[in-house]
């Protein structure tokens, strides 16, 4: 969504690869499922998914560099100023980490004043107690939360909250449920708006879709996707209404006795908290409108709003720092590097390649097959350079703005997230935050429980565009 981002992306669709020989793609290719199966079994080869995602960032690195894929040489800034960045530090998406950091930083501490205690006790009063209500104000809050701000914010203050409101009620056992839906929905609430996902940003602007159209043609999707999203989800972990008079009555007098102010350690602290959590919040969702903040982007905004929260612990800064997740930090920067190879050794190119062949099927045919695909190669790689690649495809092609592969190629980038829990930033968060929490989640495991989902959800999509958008 940040300015930077979507320039990456134009640059990786734009920018002429020099030819590499089919066999040397091959090896690529073979490296980034060989990185997938990896983390698959992640607890079987007893290793943390930074150290898998390095390894396999080292091989990709020095393969590349050997083979003569990367470039090499001096970066031309915007006043012409020639700076040394090495290839490795320039596959990574920093604005990404930057936004990671920040807001998890963020949320740290200004939980530590007590408000997200206080708003997660509000919700859980407004619940009634009923663990049915309190999944649909945290699956809503999520899906609007990813239309405008952004997945990743979205994720860790929406589950921040959660931990609390089960933990008041004493339904840990239901947190597993709530976490792994609200995953799944900031992908839903990704596709809302024009801007809510860089994907969006890029084939939109391609197709000269309006940011109003954009809204009026995904919106009805999202409603009827996050829906049966929560309704499955509800089922699976089986969590429901309150099942007679009694026991809502005695979820009712459970949350009548909670105190919202009873965390509350400093009332000022808490209302700076206050203040500065709707300020940060407006400020990423105006990142790319308000003036200083769309130059700088949203990760300036989140590790901007971390530094001053941390002023108020100015002389143990460091124990925020160690609860910082570096292994996640550490596994994206590693992925960015691998994906940024991949794009180089014309892996993403081959793909490319291989979905012209599914446009000629025809607008009905192909649209489906291209969600189905769009969705399945977004799942184990970066939707950014993708969307781009498939866009610059489309575009040559001259394809019309209104045209239903536009939509299948939207659709399937931003749902493949929902997939494994490296297809989207805010899918891995999710896993994160379960792991806080100390809940089982695998790699695997998250494949079992999300498939089921992610293919109800592409399904929806597909019948969505071939009924409605003929």
């Amino acid at each position: 969504m940040t300015p930077t981002v979507l320039a990456a992306g134009a640059a990786a669709a734009s920018s002429t690869p020099p030819d590499v020989p089919l066999w040397v793609t091959t090896i690529f290719a073979g490296l980034l499922v060989g990185l997938v199966l990896c983390l698959a079994f992640e607890e079987k080869i007893h290793a943390k998914k930074s150290l898998i995602a390095g390894v396999f960032a080292v091989i990709s690195l020095f393969l590349g560099d050997a083979l003569g894929l990367l470039p090499v040489g001096d970066v031309v800034n915007i006043w012409g100023q020639h700076l040394h960045l090495p290839v490795w530090l320039q596959g990574v998406d920093w604005p990404v980490i930057g936004i990671i950091l920040g807001s998890s930083l963020f949320v740290d501490v200004a939980s530590g004043s007590g408000l997200f205690t206080w708003i997660a006790v509000k919700l859980t009063k407004a619940s009634g107690g009923d663990p049915y209500k309190l999944l649909w104000s945290y699956g809503v809050m999520t899906v609007v939360f990813s239309a405008v701000l952004n997945n990743v914010t979205a994720m860790i203050i929406v589950g921040s909250l959660t931990a609390v409101s089960l933990d008041k009620l004493d339904r840990r056992d239901k947190l597993l449920g709530f976490l792994l839906t609200e995953g799944l929905l900031t992908n839903i609430g990704g596709l809302l708006t024009l801007i809510s996902s860089v994907p969006n940003i890029i084939v939109g602007t391609t197709a000269g879709i309006s940011f109003m159209k954009f809204f009026v043609v995904a919106a009805p999707f999202v409603v009827v996707a996050t829906v049966v999203t929560i309704l499955l989800a509800a089922k699976q972990f089986g969590i429901t209404r309150l099942a007679d008079d009694a026991a809502r009555a005695r979820a009712t007098a459970q949350v009548a006795g909670f105190d919202e102010n009873e965390g509350l350690s400093s009332r000022a602290f808490f209302s700076f908290s206050a203040v500065m959590t709707l300020a940060f919040i407006v400020c990423i969702a105006g990142a790319s409108a308000l003036p200083v903040l769309r130059d700088l982007g949203m990760a300036f905004v989140a590790c901007a709003f971390a530094v001053i929260m941390l002023v108020r612990y100015k002389s143990e800064v460091d124990r925020f720092y160690r609860a910082v997740d570096w292994d996640l930090l550490g596994f994206f920067a590693g992925l960015f590097i691998v994906i940024n190879v991949m794009e180089h050794a014309q892996v993403l190119a081959l793909i490319g390649r291989g979905l012209e062949h599914v446009l000629a099927m025809g607008d009905l045919l192909g649209s489906g097959v291209l969600l189905v695909a769009s969705a399945g190669f977004s799942s184990v790689t970066d939707n950014i350079p993708l969307a781009a690649m498939l866009a610059k495809i489309l575009g040559g092609l001259g394809t019309p703005g209104d045209s239903a592969f536009w939509w299948s190629v939207i659709f399937g980038a931003n749902l493949g997230g929902n997939i494994t829990p490296i297809g989207s930033a805010s899918t891995l968060v999710a896993v994160t935050i379960i792991h806080k929490n100390k809940l089982p989640m695998t790699f695997a495991g998250f494949v079992k429980a999300a498939v089921p989902y992610a293919a109800v959800q592409i399904v929806l999509a597909t019948a969505y565009l071939l009924v409605f958008l003929r």
